[in-house]
């Protein structure tokens, strides 16, 4: 049997995000890992905003950044 399925990788475990249906329990399987790149939240709002307030969001945003005091990190 040949499935993809979807996973969280955590703690060092990888959480199928889906039960995994046909396979039996201390079954060996075959593993191909795919990941995929970070989503940042904020970053996905602005693909779907009008350009106007994707603009003024990003303007706020590196507003606020800018005052943050790094030394204290």
């Amino acid at each position: 049997m040949k499935k993809n399925i979807q996973a969280i990788y955590e703690h060092g475990v990888l959480k199928p995000l889906e039960p995994l249906e046909g396979i039996a329990e201390n079954s060996e399987v075959e593993l191909t890992i795919k990941s995929f790149p970070a989503r940042h939240a904020l970053g996905d709002l602005f693909g779907i905003l009008p350009r106007e307030d994707a603009d003024e969001m990003r303007k706020i945003v590196e507003e606020e950044f800018e005052k943050v005091d790094l030394s204290e990190w």
